[in-house]
């Protein structure tokens, strides 16, 4: 088991602020809403994968890897800024305000007709998304009288943010083989202001009691502690490797679909599916995987698949169907080398500790997300997309061979025989 400091991380020693009464209908709406809302900015996202082209045809990678890194520096820099502001405001109009400046963002994406204005709305949209979530995680323990229960209720928020990579793609695809980009970002503004909907339904406590220290100290208290934990510095490597393919994914889609081989946006929408059930492949693969092997070798397995999957478009992604295969073997990749760090953290975090890693990995893995979509999509434009291939898997490469030397195997253990991975 890997030392930790207990003035790092919090101990559980300190008691979190339960209210000692349970009122689990007002948790389970708002953790609906919490997941429709999550869904709907990854359907949104794909959305302007899309839209992005149709405004600028001939930039769309430099400007969809513009977008996309606003939204990762919304999450690692302008949340905990923002959560700072609106530290004293009460909880529930907060979450109900939150909803309502997303879906009035997705409302106005439909009028704008200029790469700049795209930058303003998404980072806007995704810092009320980061603050949503910080605050959703504050409120939960009033809701849940015991401490196992909110340890579920954080697995279970964990499971479904991790589903929705792999979720949000296929929906999209749906969607947008019915609906035009446009009538999307439509759509799940509704969606948003049923998200607020079941917030107004829901017992919420005024206010919610705040970690002590300063502003820095909250933002890198959990990352710190992520690379005092031999396992958790090798997960951080992985993020970087899925941070590349991801980013390729989601940037160059539509660039290489309607840009290269000019096709419409109905095959952007089948492309961006492919991805998507590669990735609820690698997700269906992980509890018998989990039950015979240690979370390092999945994991490492899944970065080093994810790679191959970037090398093989460099080869293979000249045509549609090409394509198609190359990702469906990142989606399956990226599935299979992150989706198991909910369990990971879960085993091998102490209860009051759990959260703060949770916060840490998502600002770091936001962190270098934002580094992927930039180079993504400036690489796609200034050197071609075949040279863009190759660069990031050589990053990914380098990226799994570091999580190998940094997560010591003597840390890595299977779960026994007959057990169920946390839900």
């Amino acid at each position: 088991m890997p030392e930790r400091e207990p003035e790092e991380a919090g101990g559980t020693d300190r008691p979190l602020p339960w209210s000692g009464t349970a009122d689990k209908g007002s948790y389970y709406r708002l953790f609906v809403a919490y997941v429709m809302a999550l869904f709907a900015t990854g359907v949104a996202t794909v959305a302007l994968s899309i839209f992005a082209y149709a405004i600028a045809p001939d930039h769309a990678g430099s400007v969809l890897g513009t977008a996309l890194s606003l939204k990762a520096l919304a999450y690692v820099l302008g949340a905990p800024l923002a959560a700072v502001v609106t530290l004293h405001l009460p909880r529930k109009p907060l979450l109900i305000m939150l909803d309502l400046l997303r879906a009035g963002s997705l409302f106005l994406l439909p009028f704008i007709t200029a790469a700049w204005q795209v930058f303003i709305i998404v980072f806007v949209f995704t810092l009320s998304s980061a603050v949503f979530t910080q605050v959703y995680q504050t409120v939960v323990p009033y809701l849940l009288a015991r401490r196992e229960d909110y340890i579920q209720s954080v697995a279970r928020s964990r499971i479904a943010s991790e589903l929705e990579g792999s979720v949000s793609p296929l929906l999209a695809a749906g969607f947008l083989l019915i609906l035009a980009p446009r009538d999307l970002f439509v759509f799940m503004a509704l969606v948003f202001l049923v998200s607020a909907w079941l917030v107004q339904r829901a017992r919420l406590p005024r206010h919610t009691a705040q970690p002590g220290g300063s502003l820095v100290e909250r933002m890198f208290r959990g990352p710190r502690l992520l690379l005092r934990t031999p396992d958790l510095r090798g997960l951080l490597a992985l993020h970087v490797a899925v941070a590349c393919a991801s980013a390729m994914v989601m940037v160059n889609t539509v660039v290489l679909v309607q840009g290269e081989f000019g096709l419409d946006r109905q095959a952007s929408a089948r492309a961006f599916a492919a991805f998507g059930f590669g990735a609820i492949l690698g997700a269906m693969t992980l509890i018998p995987s989990l039950r015979n092997l240690p979370e390092r070798a999945v994991m490492l397995g899944g970065s080093a698949l994810t790679c191959l999957g970037l090398l093989a478009g460099a080869l293979f992604a000249t045509d549609y169907h090409g394509l198609l295969a190359v990702w469906v073997v990142i989606g399956l990749g990226t599935s299979m080398a992150l989706t198991p760090a909910v369990f990971l953290i879960r085993r091998i975090a102490r209860p009051g500790d759990t959260q703060l890693l949770f916060a840490g990995q998502i600002s770091l893995a936001n962190g270098f997300l934002l580094l992927g979509y930039s180079a993504a999509g400036w690489l796609g434009e200034v050197m071609g997309l075949t040279q863009t291939f190759i660069i990031l898997a050589l990053v990914g490469v380098f990226a799994t061979i570091a999580a190998g030397k940094l997560w010591p195997p003597s840390f890595s253990v299977k779960a026994p025989r007959g057990a169920e991975p946390p839900d």
